[in-house]
């Protein structure tokens, strides 16, 4: 199914009816635009929670703090005319942004997009860039495919690229941790290590 755009001024029974019954947690708004995806699959829900586990427990040492599925915008108000909800975000000690309980204003040192079939994810990168985000990584499945972007001037811009032969890992500045993809059945696995003590998770 692909992903479905409309005004948020329009079809507001169905919106609220999703709010109501849950449905719309990774809905978001762009500029006034209300973006409706399909529920995750299983697998997209199981790497995203086994993906924030890992760097929780990688990272917590270090004062991180790792969210699944929050919002996060750039307007100080009316905040819902503008927001993204990233698989998983990491905010690290000194992070600028405001926890405004229902959001963040300003984004994460670090996210998390699994890539699904017909979403828009690269197309975030521009509004991820402008809060500030750091680094994004980019788990592609069809085919899989690790991409790691780093923000530079102003911009975030394709850093590295893990593929499933195991041979290259991307490194996370932000994190302290290396991803790579190494083969395995049915399908590839992600490899987390921490670059410092060389400590190693299986996702």
């Amino acid at each position: 199914m692909a992903t479905m755009v409309m005004p948020p001024d329009r079809f507001k029974a169905i919106i609220e009816r999703r709010r109501r019954y849950g449905q719309d947690s990774h809905d978001e708004v762009w500029n006034g635009v209300y973006v409706m995806s399909p529920e995750a699959d299983n697998s997209h829900q199981k790497l995203a929670f086994s993906i924030a586990k890992v760097i929780d427990a990688a990272c917590a040492r270090k004062g991180a703090v790792v969210l699944p599925s929050v919002n996060v915008s750039d307007r100080a108000d009316d905040w819902m005319r503008n927001y993204r909800v990233p698989d998983v975000a990491v905010f690290m000690p000194g992070n600028p942004a405001e926890n405004r309980e229902t959001h963040f204003l300003g984004g994460p040192d670090f996210l998390v997009e699994v890539v699904s079939k017909y979403d828009r994810s690269r197309r975030k990168l521009d509004f991820y860039a402008s809060i500030g985000v750091r680094e994004v990584l980019l788990v592609n499945r069809a085919p899989w495919r690790l991409d790691l972007y780093r923000l530079k001037d102003g911009e975030l811009e394709l850093a590295a690229i893990s593929h499933p032969d195991g041979e290259i890992a991307v490194e996370s500045e932000v994190l302290g941790l290396s991803f790579r993809l190494i083969p395995a059945e049915p399908g590839p696995r992600i490899e987390a290590t921490d670059l410092q003590n060389k400590n190693q998770w299986l996702i």
